[in-house]
């Protein structure tokens, strides 16, 4: 599957964002999701996670209450709703799928990811 992220950009303090990932190649419904983020000089972290259904959803910490994940499997594509975002929501954001059954958060354990997109929130 081929997977491609878009809808980051510049936003201040306490806006909003929502991105996307479409998938193509392969039906998107095979595949637990999740979005990942890294930023400068930091690990890749786990954001959200999705399961096939779209029934299961897991949050960091950080985001709890602000992010939603969510899915359109006709449309083959999954959604990062950012709300009330901050300065250290700062990062390239990635989506990625994988085959197995479970919703990991470790990136190795996703095989497939698309290119990123920049997310820059300004204070």
């Amino acid at each position: 599957v081929q997977l491609q992220a878009s809808g980051g950009g510049l936003v201040q303090a306490g806006g909003s964002l929502r991105l996307s990932c479409a998938a193509s190649g392969r039906t998107l419904s095979n595949y637990q999701m999740g979005w990942f983020r890294q930023a400068p000089g930091k690990e890749r972290e786990s954001v959200a996670r999705i399961s096939r259904s779209g029934g299961t959803t897991f949050y960091a910490d950080s985001v709890k209450g602000r992010f939603t994940i969510s899915r359109d499997n006709p449309k083959n594509t999954v959604y990062l709703q950012m709300n009330s975002l901050k300065p250290e929501d700062t990062a390239v954001y990635y989506c990625a799928a994988s085959l197995g059954a479970a919703i990991p958060s470790s990136p190795s354990a996703y095989r497939y990811w698309g290119q990123g997109t920049q997310v820059t929130v300004s204070s």
